[in-house]
This record gives C-alpha cells, structure tokens and sequence, in this order.
C-alpha cells in the first residue's frame, strides 16, 4: 500500500477523483437536458436510448471509480473514515457489486436495486456535505464513533470533499438508471 502512495501522490489523487466527480456531475447535467429536449431533437433521444442500452456499465465505472477512490482514501492514504462516510460505503460499494454482475448477466431489470440503494446513499451524501459546510446543523453523534463527520480531509478546488464526490456519484447513478427504457413502436403501415 505504501508503493501506491509514493506512487500516485495524494495530492494529485484528491484532484483526479474532484475531476472525476465534477465529470460525473457533467453527465447528470447532460442527461437531464437531453431528457427535456429529446421530444424535439432526435440526437438527444438517441443519445439517452445508447445510454439506457449501456446503463448497467456505466454504473459499473461511476460505482467502480468511487468505490476504488474510497478505498484508496481511507486504506492507502490512511484517512480515517467518520460515520456517515461508512453509511455512504455500505450504500456504495455494493452498487459496484451489483452493476458488475447486471453487467456479467446482461439484466436491464437490476437498475431498480442500484436506484434504490443511490437514493439510500443520495441523501446521506447530501447530509453530509450540509455540515461540512455548516457544522452547527451536526448532531455530534459522528465523533462517538471516530473522527466528526465535519471533519474534512481535504477541499479541492475549495469545494469538492470526499462526500461531495460521493453526492455525485449517486445523483449520477440515479439519474442514468432513471433513464426511461424506450420502447419500440410499429412503423409497419397496414393496407387495408
């Protein structure tokens, strides 16, 4: 774990996932917009018909990416993970789990147990992210069990911390695996 470390900075580690969470982020965006034009312009529907097709394996990389970037953190790094980043993981780590076999097993029907635990992880995120930016809305019950949860191990680009980029990994997961699933209609005419 050490030979990581001097490998690939912490540092620099803190910025490639901010990126990543900020592209995560980017991809919500983009789909929301192609969701709200896709009536009127045939490339954004086709574009959310590609993604819909492909959902289980982007899951797979925004899960994957997250759940290697927390281990990274916590077991390379040695950040000490607070409470509500553990309720963050147990949402988190086995969305990764389920998007590699939904995607081993080709089952579109898994996308209803990855929303379900994203909207687990969403909120907890969303929380989180709350007091690190305005600790008096903390309970304290966090620092009981190890470091408080508005303790923050780093802020890069002054604003993306460890739950802000869970926050977007889950809000990204949800959005993609909400995509409706398009349905093909008949454009045989009938003669009579």
């Amino acid at each position: 774990m050490a030979v990581l470390a001097a490998i690939v900075e912490p540092e620099t580690m803190q910025v490639v996932t901010a990126v990543l969470a900020l592209l995560a982020a980017a991809l919500t965006v983009a789909i929301v917009a192609a969701a709200l034009l896709a009536g009127s312009v045939p490339v954004a529907a086709r574009g959310l018909q590609l993604l819909a097709a492909h959902r289980n394996a982007v899951t797979l990389a925004l899960a994957g990416v997250a759940t290697a970037g927390s281990l990274y953190f916590s077991e390379v790094v040695h950040y000490v993970p607070c409470r509500l980043c553990w309720f963050q993981r147990v949402a988190m780590y086995p969305i990764a789990v389920l998007a590699l076999v939904a995607v081993v097993r080709r089952d579109q029907a898994a996308r209803w147990y990855l929303v379900t635990l994203a909207a687990i992880g969403a909120p907890i995120s969303a929380y989180h992210y709350l007091i690190e930016w305005k600790p008096s809305l903390d309970t304290g019950t966090c620092a009981l069990f190890g470091p408080a949860c508005t303790d923050i191990w780093f802020r890069t680009f002054g604003f993306a911390t460890l739950a802000f980029m869970a926050l977007c990994g889950f809000v990204a997961i949800l959005v993609v695996n909400l995509i409706p699933t398009g349905r093909a209609t008949p454009t045989e005419s009938r003669t009579p």
